[in-house]
């Protein structure tokens, strides 16, 4: 099982969206992966898999963990389900 874990600034209006649609798809698809969310100051502890954020909060987390997927449109299922297959693909 994989951990992911689905930020914004405040871990409270995106961030909450975000991980809806992505338990949405994680369950569809039968993923292996625990989706947790907070805020973009939780990245420093982050010892799991996969940050999950919006596109552009990447520059400032991209070098702290393993493997960042950076989301478009929050409410693009589609846009979520490639981009977990792919990080899925990658990380076997």
């Amino acid at each position: 099982m994989k951990e992911a874990l689905v930020v914004c600034r405040t871990g409270m209006g995106s961030s909450m969206m975000l991980k809806i649609k992505v338990d949405q798809v994680v369950r569809e698809n039968n993923y292996p992966i625990k989706v947790s969310h907070d805020t973009l100051s939780a990245v420093n502890q982050f010892k799991g898999d996969l940050l999950i954020t919006i596109e552009d909060l990447i520059p400032d987390v991209k070098d702290k963990v393993k493997y960042v997927i950076g989301i478009k449109n929050l409410m693009d299922k589609e846009e979520i389900k490639r981009k977990l297959e792919k990080f899925i693909e990658d990380t076997k």
